[in-house]
């Protein structure tokens, strides 16, 4: 069997808002939505899509979803603009794990938390280079822990 995640759903509270927010930070594309009742905007996201929905619920402080980008950087700088970093859920805005990869932290304008994956620490420009804690310096790892790798497609 092949599988795959088709989309993943987050609140918004204010739909227009978080697909600007989207838009500008990862380059997703709102395409045709169907009428649910309620406010709702699909987004084309690579190979998924991102489903809007927007109500007054509160997001949780560790639940989220991770997006892999070629290219850390410019979500980075999208995310200055929105002042959208997250410096409390794991810590640090930028960690590193085991395996060379850095993940940056966001929360959208609903409060949602979201990860950004990407491969590669010596491709961080200098400025975010500085900003980066690895996990070991906030959770101690074994040898096996520190084999783990997050799956992170090319």
């Amino acid at each position: 069997m092949s599988l795959r995640i088709n989309h993943v759903s987050v609140n918004a509270l204010d739909l227009k808002r978080s697909t600007a927010f989207y838009a500008e930070l990862l380059g997703a594309e709102p395409i045709a939505t169907p009428n649910f009742g309620i406010p709702v905007q699909w987004l084309a996201l690579g190979r998924t899509q991102l489903h809007l929905f927007e109500r007054d619920l509160e997001p949780t402080s560790h639940h989220h979803f991770g997006v892999t980008v070629d290219d850390v950087e410019p979500v980075y700088r999208a995310a200055e603009r929105w002042n959208a970093f997250d410096d409390e859920a794991f810590r640090n805005r930028l960690v590193e794990l085991p395996g060379d990869v850095v993940q940056l932290y966001v929360r959208d304008p609903a409060g949602n938390l979201v990860e950004i994956d990407h491969q590669g620490v010596d491709r961080l420009p200098d400025d975010l280079r500085a900003r980066l804690k690895g996990l070991w310096d906030f959770n101690p790892q074994d040898d096996e822990q520190m084999s783990a790798r997050l799956f992170v497609p090319e």
